[in-house]
């Protein structure tokens, strides 16, 4: 399964890298292809790392002005003219998606996929990780949305949020009918 993965470049504590690498880990071992924003820094350079040193392959989509710090090893890469063009490709390229910790770009990767969802121009199942509570207030406001109207469809239909790798990765598979 091609596996688009949503995520900060940022160089993160010890509470956010161990458990992205052990999902990483878990995605290389299952023969899954990592897709992904192409950078070889921060959280991304991890995940990266452990997908490939588990047998995963990668596959990177990056921006002309982010190119300086690409992942050079990547089995695929893909340079995008913008941030738009960027996340097409990004989800033209995988069957499923998962949000890990990240900032505004994360964010707007994730709310775009919702939107998505929401107007049925994609059925990809999408896993918000929510590694240390990172999410907590965002899975607080969805639900609020979901209670007060504002999502047309059920929120379990746009998105489930696991607290752990396992339970993500297990999500992901059956939503894919993987034994």
């Amino acid at each position: 399964m091609n596996i688009c993965v949503f995520l900060s470049a940022a160089d993160l504590d010890d509470r956010y890298t161990r458990p992205a690498r052990e999902f990483a880990e878990l995605l290389g071992k299952g023969g899954h292809t990592l897709v992904w924003g192409g950078s070889d820094s921060g959280l991304m350079k991890v995940v990266a790392d452990g997908v490939q040193e588990a047998g995963g392959r990668l596959v990177g989509v990056s921006v002309d002005f982010l190119a300086a710090s690409i992942r050079p090893n990547a089995d695929e890469m893909v340079i995008a003219k913008d941030l738009g063009e960027r996340k097409a490709l990004l989800l033209e390229k995988s069957d499923a998606v998962v949000i890990m910790v990240g900032g505004t770009g994360t964010l707007d990767e994730a709310t775009e996929i919702l939107e998505l969802k929401k107007h049925g121009r994609t059925t990809k199942p999408v896993v918000l990780l929510n590694t240390a509570g990172f999410y907590d207030g965002l899975k607080e406001q969805f639900r609020r949305m979901e209670e007060e109207g504002f999502l047309p469809v059920p929120l379990t239909d746009l998105v489930f949020f696991a607290e752990d790798g396992v339970g993500a990765l297990a999500y992901l598979e059956e939503s894919a009918g993987v034994q």
